[in-house]
């Protein structure tokens, strides 16, 4: 290196420590912006763009399930049948019942139909009833209206239960027994009578 050489690099040093040059400093050029105020990096973007994961649909179902506070086994026509009671819930002036019907039957499906309605065409849950052994009374399911056609508030039920474990939950909703009833008796037609179930 010639001596003109060395002496135009010695002048260049300075130069460029002043404009912000220097090894500590290079290759970033906002490499310190970035420790104060980071910039996101693919990485980053990913984690926040990425959408929450969502609930499936067979997680709810879990999360309502309820465990049985009354079980019992029974035989209709010719297939065999777990009912579950889940819930006899009061809320204010209403009482609300729910239940799981299981055909548990190695080979004949369940038909539903009417056999949980008050005619051979009413194929809902309006035949289960509550019944208040302490004070001698029996509740119907409630209805939206006072006419012949009003509607019940419960299942509407029209399908078959497939043999080896087909379910499905049903509803009834009452007029609430009085505050001091704590059990009463479902009483749920050809399929029997469930004496003392808890009144939540």
């Amino acid at each position: 290196m010639t001596m003109r050489n060395k002496l135009a690099l010695l002048l260049a040093i300075p130069a460029l420590a002043g404009c912000g040059m220097l090894p500590a400093q290079v290759g970033a050029g906002g490499e310190e912006k970035q420790a104060s105020s980071p910039a996101p990096t693919s990485e980053t973007k990913q984690e926040t763009t990425q959408p929450t994961e969502q609930p499936t649909e067979q997680q709810p179902a879990e999360a309502a399930a309820l465990p049985a506070v009354v079980s019992r086994k029974v035989k209709h026509d010719d297939s065999t049948l777990r009912i579950d009671i889940t819930q006899l819930k009061r809320t204010g002036k209403t009482v609300t019942l729910t239940w799981t019907v299981t055909n548990t039957s190695a080979d004949e499906s369940w038909y539903i139909g009417s056999n949980l309605g008050t005619d051979t065409l009413d194929f809902t849950t309006s035949a289960v009833a509550l019944i208040d052994a302490v004070n001698g009374k029996r509740y119907r399911v409630a209805r939206n209206g006072t006419g012949e056609n009003a509607a019940c508030v419960c299942s509407r039920v029209n399908q078959h239960l497939k043999a080896g474990g087909g379910a499905m939950e049903m509803y009834a909703v009452y007029g609430a027994p009085p505050a001091d009833v704590t059990k009463v008796n479902v009483e749920m037609g050809d399929l029997g009578v469930f004496n003392d179930v808890p009144l939540s």
